[in-house]
């Protein structure tokens, strides 16, 4: 009989949204690792408890690189309203930066400046799927050797020897 896949979209998308939205609120951006990490884990949980097979590391992976892939989108348009917000402190921080460092390169200070334009949404878009990814194929991996079900080995010489015990006493 062969096992059904699991559906691995709809965990990866409730892992994904939780970590995306929550890696974008500011002050809690600061743990963003922890919350793509958290996500991943999260649906590799709901991925568990829905399937009624065991599920192997690489599993966990997929649905770890799928929720990073949503938590990164879900960030990039939550990002879009607070960019204001971000650009002021990030500007704030590299003029502080600045202050108390001898060499910086020329414009440093400008860095974060400007509007947040398509080309850099997507470029901020593209780079924060891959970190996601990344980060989520490690929770997902962890997430499945935490909550999955674990294999049952049977041991081969026991059961070799209550086989043959049987047939000694034919």
């Amino acid at each position: 009989m062969k096992s059904r896949r699991p559906n691995l979209f709809i965990p990866a998308l409730i892992g994904g949204a939780v970590a995306g939205a929550l890696s974008s609120i500011p002050l809690f951006n600061c743990l963003c690792c922890i919350w793509i990490i958290g996500g991943a884990m999260l649906a590799a949980f709901l991925l568990v408890k829905d399937s009624p097979d065991v599920l192997s590391a690489g599993d966990g992976a997929i649905v770890g690189i799928l929720t990073g892939i949503i938590a990164a989108v879900v960030h990039s348009f939550i990002d879009i309203p607070l960019w204001p917000f971000v650009r002021g402190f990030f500007q704030n921080m590299m003029k502080w930066v600045a202050e108390y460092t001898e060499e910086t390169p020329s414009g440093w200070e400008d860095w974060f400046g400007g509007e947040l334009s398509a080309f850099r949404f997507f470029l901020e878009l593209m780079a924060s799927a891959v970190f996601f990814s990344i980060l989520g194929a490690l929770g997902g991996i962890m997430g499945i050797s935490l909550f999955g079900k674990k294999t049952q080995h049977k041991i081969q010489g026991a059961s070799d020897a209550s086989q043959n015990a049987g047939h000694r006493q034919s």
